[in-house]
């Protein structure tokens, strides 16, 4: 007996160093907050902050020593957009990156058809993944409240219900794929004219009823997986600062759980005037205490997030805490499993700039039609008309015809 369990005791002991070989991040068969947890514990400060501030236009750098791959986004809610250098906005001329441009979403809202939002987000949701991109920067659910506002068409238009109806579908036909849908901008970015500066006050009826619905139904109905923060200023806090929108609506009020990430930035946009490390030390530390997790774009401020921590303006527990968010999510995707294992990962790359997009994109383009009057029963045309005149300056000005904020 004793020497049964001598060998025993061996055996185990050998097999011991074999069961450990596998960290619990890496486990599938442990739970996605036990997988999170653990991957924290070996990372070092400067890691975990590195995954939290853009290292490039479009990217945050994963932890290459623990397989934690890089996090890439992209614009935009009509069309993924072209490949851009790595630290400028022009286009790195790359011959395999062309996507179907779709029709915008103030012409997506005017089918008032939520099964074509549904197949339009479905359809980019593809095409992004065929690009290999995890975060889709869109879409976007700004009121349109004046008609001066350059980017009214990459909104969902001036009705509050009709746009809360229209962006769930959407988001979940993005999300399919594997792929994060970023609504944006939050909140009261209804403008550009000063849109760093412009400073918004109101009363919380026209907040609760007239802004903020799509953006409470993207959350609560729709699951999106992250949130884009404004550049503009709400009652003399910044959007990305902003303690009422970010913790005590969005997160307390309506208990959104996934990642909150600055426009591109937005951060930095608190401390522009002045310039110095102290000042980006204090905008970064705002912005985490506030509840933006990601800096989007530039990464000026989240790099002094290790001094602040040094100067005890903020404790490395309270940074896990934006590491986590944005880890939770790429685990709950599976990014970092056994490819076979995950189901979007099984979707056909044949899909960019296939037949059926295109399709789909000349349908709604024909769905988007509104009538607005029918004046002396012009509609519909008679057989007879021949040619019809376009008149105006854009008419046949290309990159106005095109009108896509992304460059499809």
């Amino acid at each position: 007996m004793k020497f049964k369990l001598t060998l025993l005791s061996l055996f185990m002991a050998a097999a011991l160093p074999a069961l450990a070989q596998t960290p619990v991040y890496l486990d599938t068969n442990k739970s996605v907050e036990e997988r999170v947890k653990d991957a924290l514990t070996r990372m070092t400060l400067e890691e975990k902050v590195a995954m939290i501030h853009a290292q490039s236009k479009f990217s945050s750098p994963g932890v290459p020593r623990l397989g934690i791959p890089e996090v890439w986004t992209t614009d935009g809610p009509h069309g993924i957009r072209p490949e851009v250098l790595w630290d400028k906005w022009n286009q790195a001329g790359w011959t395999n990156d062309s996507c179907i441009a779709f029709p915008a979403l103030t012409c997506l809202s005017a089918t008032w058809n939520p099964e074509m939002s549904y197949l339009y987000g479905k359809s980019i949701g593809e095409e992004a993944r065929y690009r290999k991109k995890d975060i889709l920067l869109g879409p976007g659910v700004n009121i349109c409240r004046t008609p001066l506002n350059g980017r009214n068409f990459e909104y969902m238009g001036e009705d509050p219900y009709l746009s809360s109806i229209m962006v769930v579908p959407y988001i979940k036909g993005v999300q399919e794929n594997g792929v994060a849908a970023c609504v944006k901008h939050y909140a009261l970015n209804n403008q550009e004219f000063k849109r760093h500066t412009t400073n918004v006050h109101l009363t919380d009826r026209a907040l609760y009823e007239i802004y903020l619905p799509a953006f409470k139904a993207a959350v609560q109905e729709g699951g999106a997986w992250a949130i884009m923060g404004a550049y503009n200023l709400y009652q003399g806090e910044h959007a990305c600062h902003n303690k009422r929108l970010l913790k005590d609506i969005l997160r307390d009020e309506w208990g959104f759980k996934y990642l909150v990430v600055s426009d591109c930035g937005a951060i930095a946009d608190f401390w522009t005037s002045h310039k110095s490390s102290s000042d980006a030390v204090h905008a970064a530390v705002k912005g985490t205490m506030a509840g933006t997790d990601v800096e989007c774009g530039y990464g000026y401020a989240y790099q002094k997030l290790p001094e602040a921590v040094s100067r005890g303006l903020i404790t490395e527990e309270e940074v896990n805490k934006h590491v986590l968010r944005l880890m939770e999510g790429r685990f709950e995707l599976g990014e970092m499993d056994d490819p076979s294992l995950v189901n979007w990962t099984k979707i056909p790359m044949s899909v960019v700039n296939c037949k059926a997009h295109k399709d789909l994109s000349l349908n709604m383009s024909r769905q988007t039609m509104t009538l607005l009057q029918n004046k002396n029963n012009v509609l519909p045309l008679s057989k007879s008309i021949r040619k019809i005149a376009v008149i105006g300056p854009n008419a046949d000005d290309k990159p106005m015809l095109w009108g896509n904020y992304n460059g499809t």
